[in-house]
Formats: structure tokens, C-alpha cells, sequence
């Protein structure tokens, strides 16, 4: 018997050796994995691919490798599928150090947590690229991260970056539950605490004050905490309904613009509150007539001009410009860029700060007189209509830069900003200017 019970304690035991032996061996695999592919990373053999981040004038690049990205991430796999010309993406909201984490990341699973205040930023950054796997990791660590004392500092900082994925965990813990429950589980505390008094009064006279001086000093310790965050709940409400409010205002009188996103757009990409203060809707197609003429009475000589289009197939866009409009007569050269010596004398004026938004810049707005609006280069405009305003034409990226990823003359370029390249309709135009 004796002897069985040895051969049994002698087998377990070269079982466990070997299962630790095992797991030893499956570590050194992992860890070995992990600095192989950080040295892929890091070196300099096989890469095919460049990513440019920060300054978009002076970017710096990454050379990567297309097939680990593709594999990693959603977001790169749909941007390289079928485009096995494309060797480069520029990915200017972001700078090196943001990168070359998400790079660590998607290559070795590494990633650093360096400070609390840059978690909602990873957070950002792991939706933009689609890793699912990353976005719940830093979830779950700003769910346990989040306290009393530090609620507020993730609440600003979620609304400095434009986010709003905070909204969708931060009430996850039991500790930040509605104000609702929490205001009932409060009433509900404070009975308990005045039946327990009940009870130790009738059983000990002699703990009575002790124990009420307790439990008055706990509710009171917790009521200040439950106000402050009620305040600062209603503040944020008043801040959002006040907001909304000066948002809708500005495009009131406004057929096309009614989202409030899309006010919220123009107001991020004109950026200047003098306009939006002062300027009116100076031509409406559906009220002045469908009539080029009408429209350079109208908007010519006036500085600043927003111009807003909306097509038949809802498609809505357009373009803004610094420098306004320029009245040309009618039988005036205007499709020769050869006979004529400056931008003044064919009709375009030269705005560097001018551009074209789907509700996207570079390059400057040219007004010909007996058609309407025109935005692009003196012969290549981007987009155009004709005397009535319509049919309209479109051939985006000849004089203003494409967003990243699309190509001149693409169906996608064609398409970009009314659905197609030619003869789309008008439903509404409208202008502003100050």
C-alpha cells in the first residue's frame, strides 16, 4: 500500500514538473514573439508602407508593414483592401508618440498606460482604428479608475477631446448610478439608520447619543457629496439647452441648414464669430429665382461669403471664401485662362484661405459673371452651376486638396460632394455674407 501511495506522490509530482516545464516553454514562445515582432517594428526590413502623422505641411513618417496592419485592424484592412498601389496614408490628427503606442500595440499587444489623463484619448484613438479588443481593455480600466474625486476631471477632459464615449461607461460602477437611485438608496440608508437608532435606544440608553452622533454624522458626510454631483448635473443640462439654443439661432431664417451637427461644422470650420454675429442670408434661390445674375446682384463686393447648396438627392454642400465675390459682364472670356493677364481681369479672385465642405481646402474661389457660383482654379473648377443655377457640375480635387484615401477623376472624387459628376439638380441655394 505504502508502496503505491509513493508511485502515485512520484507520478504527480513528474506531472507537475512537466506542466510547469510546459508553461515555462509557452512564456519563452510568447516572450521571444513579442521581441521578434518588435524588432520587425523597429528595424528597417520588408516594410512597404509609410503612415504620416502631426504637421501636415512637415509631416513624419512610419514605415510599416501593410499585411501586419491589415491583420490587426479593421480599419487599416478596409482602407488596403483591393488598393495594392496605395503605399501611404497621412494620418495628421495624430503625433508620434500616439502612433508609434497604437503601432506597439497592433504589432506585440503592448500598450502603456502611462497617466490617467490620457486614457480617454487611447480610448479615442483604439475606435478611430477599430480595435475592439483595446477599446474594452481601457474601458474596463476607466471604469475601475474612476472615483469621487476624479469623476469630473475624466468628464472634462472626454469634452475637450469632442468625445462622447465616457457617456457610455461611466455610469457602469454601482458608485455612479442615476441621480435618481442614488437619492433613493440614500432615503433608504438614512430609514435604516433611524430604525437602528429605535432599536438601540430601547435596548441601551447609555450608546444612544454615541450612535445617533454616528450615523447624523455619516448622512451628513454624504449629503454634500450627493449635492455637488446634483448641481453640477443641472449645470451641465442648463450649459446644454443654452448652447442648443445659440446653435439654432445663428441659421434660423435657413432651409438647408436645420441639424444642429451641421451648425456645429461650420461653426469648427469658419471659426470666426464676427461672421457668424453679423452675417444674413443676402440670396435664396427658391426666393430671389433660380437666376445667376440675381445672385452676383446679390452677393458681389460683399467680403465674407457662405455658400450653401442642397440637391434634389439631399446632397448638401458647399464652400466659403474670405475675399467675396466679383461682378464680370456677361460677355466677358471668362473659360480662357491664356488671353488674359491676371486673376482681376477673367473674373477670379485669389482667396488661399477658401473651401469646399461637404456638411472639406486649399486653394481659392474663381467667379465667373454669367454663370453661378464657381470654386477651383481659372478653367478647372471643382464645382459649378449654370445660368439658372442649374444643372451642376462637379470634379472635386482639380484645385482643392481630396481627403485622404481618394484619388482625382475617382467615381469617389466625381461623387464626393453632390452624389455625382454631372447635371444634378438644385433644390436650394442659399448665401451669406456679412
Amino acid at each position: 500500500m505504502d508502496n503505491n501511495n509513493n508511485n502515485n506522490q512520484i507520478e504527480n509530482a513528474n506531472q507537475n514538473a512537466n506542466q510547469n516545464e510546459m508553461k515555462n516553454l509557452e512564456k519563452k514562445v510568447t516572450k521571444n514573439l513579442i521581441k521578434d515582432y518588435s524588432n520587425l517594428l523597429n528595424g528597417n526590413s520588408f516594410k512597404d508602407f509609410s503612415i504620416f502623422v502631426e504637421n501636415e505641411s512637415n509631416p513624419f513618417e512610419i514605415k510599416v508593414h501593410k499585411s501586419i496592419l491589415s491583420s490587426r485592424s479593421s480599419f487599416f484592412n478596409e482602407f488596403l483592401k483591393g488598393k495594392n498601389e496605395i503605399d501611404k496614408i497621412f494620418l495628421n490628427q495624430f503625433n508620434k508618440k500616439e502612433m508609434e503606442s497604437i503601432l506597439s500595440y497592433i504589432y506585440y499587444g503592448n500598450i502603456s498606460f502611462e497617466n490617467q489623463e490620457n486614457l480617454i484619448q487611447l480610448l479615442e484613438i483604439s475606435i478611430y482604428f477599430k480595435l475592439n479588443l483595446l477599446k474594452e481593455i481601457i474601458q474596463k480600466k476607466i471604469s475601475n479608475s474612476i472615483n469621487y474625486s476624479n469623476f469630473f476631471q475624466f468628464l472634462f477632459q472626454n469634452r475637450n477631446l469632442n468625445s462622447n464615449e465616457i457617456e457610455t461607461i461611466r455610469f457602469k460602477k454601482r458608485k455612479f448610478e442615476e441621480k435618481e437611485k442614488k437619492i433613493k438608496r440614500r432615503d433608504k440608508r438614512i430609514k435604516s439608520f433611524e430604525s437602528d437608532i429605535r432599536n438601540l435606544k430601547s435596548e441601551n440608553k447609555k450608546k444612544e447619543k454615541e450612535i445617533e452622533e454616528k450615523w447624523k454624522k455619516e448622512v451628513d458626510k454624504m449629503k454634500p457629496i450627493f449635492d455637488k454631483y446634483r448641481d453640477q448635473y443641472q449645470k451641465d443640462l442648463e450649459y446644454e439647452k443654452k448652447m442648443k439654443k445659440q446653435l439654432q439661432k445663428i441659421f434660423s431664417d435657413s432651409e438647408i441648414v436645420q441639424d444642429i451637427e451641421y451648425v456645429k461644422k461650420l461653426k469648427e470650420w469658419i471659426n470666426d464669430n464676427d461672421f457668424f454675429s453679423k452675417m444674413k442670408k443676402g440670396f435664396s434661390a427658391k426666393r430671389d429665382g433660380f437666376n445667376s445674375q440675381n445672385w452676383h446682384k446679390a452677393v458681389d463686393g460683399k467680403g465674407k461669403t457662405l455658400v450653401i447648396i442642397k440637391t434634389k438627392q439631399n446632397f448638401i454642400f458647399g464652400g466659403f471664401t474670405q475675399v467675396g465675390f466679383k461682378y464680370v459682364q456677361p460677355d466677358s472670356d471668362l473659360d480662357s485662362d491664356s488671353d488674359s493677364d491676371s486673376d482681376s481681369d477673367s473674373g477670379y479672385i485669389p482667396d488661399s484661405n477658401a473651401f469646399i465642405f461637404s456638411l472639406r481646402n486649399d486653394k481659392g474661389d474663381r467667379i465667373p459673371a454669367n454663370i453661378g457660383p464657381v470654386f477651383g482654379n481659372e478653367g478647372n473648377p471643382d464645382f459649378y452651376l449654370e445660368s439658372n443655377l442649374q444643372p451642376g457640375w462637379s470634379n472635386f480635387g482639380r484645385s482643392y486638396n481630396l481627403p485622404n484615401g481618394i484619388t482625382y477623376e475617382s467615381n469617389e472624387a466625381q461623387s464626393y460632394l453632390a452624389g455625382s459628376y454631372e447635371s444634378w439638380v438644385v433644390d436650394e441655394l442659399e448665401t451669406y455674407f456679412i
